[in-house]
């Protein structure tokens, strides 16, 4: 039991993997004799999911800590900034029915909440555009920064769109030629059990044994060591979060010139809803759909439909990819020696970019907490999970926030997501405490929430969500102050507005000379 853990044996590659690999690696000194070691075993025939084309802000700090050069990132894996998501046909169906989730905190957010105050004069601006600019960057397809802003440094919060194998490939390359991670493309055909239950080493068919002292499952819905080896319950959560299905497609732009949107744009349809993600090469799109609610010829009309003004008659032909989906999560996520990262931990939805987040959350809390021997690992295991069951929760009551203030009646789809039992009774306690005080940072009980009130916030006043808040000495005090806040977000937009370039034309700037180093 006093055993040090010296080898870490990660099980499958693509980006849970390589993400797991490099944040080890590099912080656990793997290229040096005195680091500990770290090995990926990918499989040369199983192909990633590879749709998990949007990140959070947290990416930033992963890739830099990793080492990597985002000037190189940029260039190799297809990427693009990120600046939120806009919500369209959401709340009434309507063309003009939008509205956005930005990644930056509403203005002066440590110092007051300015939901109350905006909401005394909410029909003459959205809230996104009342508290934050960034919902005007994205209109205009502006970038975050400036070719002149250091890598990683902002001038408005910004994550990445990407090519998802592409990043894998980049990911592998660098986790094997700078940070020592050994890479062994085999078959895993068993799993060895030792005596105490721990795994002792899995079987490959051209390596034979492979040992470890922790064993990292990387191995998506297969879940091959957590879920077939330990047999850990895998909770299903459709009937909270309906959609099962998904169609993605890749689209060319008209020409190298075309803009590239700087948000996710999600639209609503009659029983699911079709991302859209902007890459410098083409775009993404794919419909995320209920099984219950709509059959797989008439989602794929819908997809068609949605794609045919950028491809014309070839909309009707072109090839759609279809991936299934079992939402939820395992019970457990660490279990005696092995911890699951990525898809076999679970998968909710593409929505909100929750999937690449929680990779970076699990592998960043294996890292930082990398139990010295095997006698003080089922300690860090229990508040492993306690952590992430927490996490998994929050999420799936975020996630639904986004489907049960719809005011859309015309499917099944909509009013089936509004039925009390398919709401989360934690979420159903803070709707109803925030129909008489908006959020704020009380309302949650970590430091480090997945996604913060302010997140909410945007949410649920971009949904029509009303507050009925009670007069109060303290709100009259701050009005003011309220004031000045609105007057300069505005002072700000205008003055970002003018000086940041457009996102294609930035990128373009970044393959052509790079960004400065910090």
């Amino acid at each position: 039991m006093d055993k040090a853990i010296r080898k870490v044996i990660i099980v499958g590659g693509g980006t849970a993997g390589w993400l797991t690999a490099g944040t080890l690696a590099a912080e656990h000194l793997a290229n040096t004799d005195s680091g500990i070691e770290v090995c990926l075993i990918e499989s040369p025939d199983v192909a990633i999911i590879g749709v998990g084309e949007g990140t959070w802000p947290t990416m930033r700090a992963t890739l830099k800590k990793m080492g990597i050069s985002e000037t190189e990132f940029i260039r190799h894996c297809d990427a693009s900034f990120k600046q939120g998501a806009k919500f369209a046909k959401w709340v009434t169906g309507a063309e003009d029915d939008a509205y956005y989730h930005p990644l930056v905190l509403p203005q002066g957010y440590a110092e007051i909440n300015l939901a109350p105050f905006w909401q005394q004069h909410k029909a003459d601006m959205p809230f996104a555009d009342a508290v934050s600019f960034q919902g005007y960057l994205c209109d205009q397809g502006l970038a975050p920064k400036q070719n002149t802003t250091p890598e990683y440094a902002h001038v408005a919060n910004y994550a990445y769109h990407l090519d998802a194998g592409k990043f894998a490939a980049f990911l592998q390359q660098h986790c094997t030629q700078k940070l020592g991670v050994k890479h062994i493309l085999d078959h895993v055909t068993a799993v060895n059990a030792a005596a105490d239950g721990d795994i002792a080493s899995v079987a490959t068919r051209q390596h034979g044994d492979i040992s470890g002292d922790l064993f990292i499952d990387c191995s998506g819905f297969k879940s091959l060591l957590l879920g077939q080896h330990y047999q850990i319950p895998f909770i299903c959560k459709k009937h909270i979060l309906f959609n099962d299905r998904a169609l993605a497609v890749q689209l060319p732009y008209a020409d190298e010139h075309s803009a590239i949107a700087s948000h996710t744009i999600s639209t609503a349809q009659s029983a699911g809803w079709i991302w859209d993600i902007g890459l410098p090469t083409r775009r993404g799109v794919g419909y995320v759909y209920s099984s219950a609610h709509i059959d797989d010829a008439a989602a794929e009309r819908e997809l068609r439909q949605y794609i045919r003004p950028a491809l014309g008659p070839q909309a009707d032909s072109i090839a759609l990819r279809k991936i299934n989906i079992v939402p939820g999560h395992r019970q457990l996520f660490w279990h005696k020696n092995c911890v699951a990262v990525g898809l076999a931990a679970g998968f909710l939805e593409p929505l909100e970019a929750s999937a690449l987040v929680l990779v970076e959350l699990s592998a960043a809390m294996i890292s930082e907490q990398l139990p010295a021997n095997r006698a003080v690992m089922d300690i860090v295991a229990k508040r492993f999970n306690d952590k992430f069951l927490y996490r998994w929760e929050r999420i799936i009551d975020f996630l639904k926030l986004h489907y049960v203030l719809t005011q859309r009646t015309d499917s099944a789809y909509w009013r089936d997501n509004c039925n009390a039992d398919t709401i989360p009774a934690e979420l159903q306690a803070l709707l109803q405490l925030w129909r008489y005080e908006p959020p704020w940072h009380r309302d949650f009980s970590q430091v480090d929430e997945v996604f913060p009130s302010a997140s909410y916030q945007y949410v649920l006043y971009g949904m029509g969500f009303k507050t009925q808040t009670r007069p109060t000495a303290r709100r009259a005090d701050n009005s003011a102050l309220a004031q000045q806040h609105f007057a300069k977000n505005a002072e700000l937009t205008a003055k970002l507005l003018r000086g940041l370039p457009a996102n294609r034309e930035l990128l373009n700037k970044i393959r052509q000379f790079g960004l400065p180093k910090i």
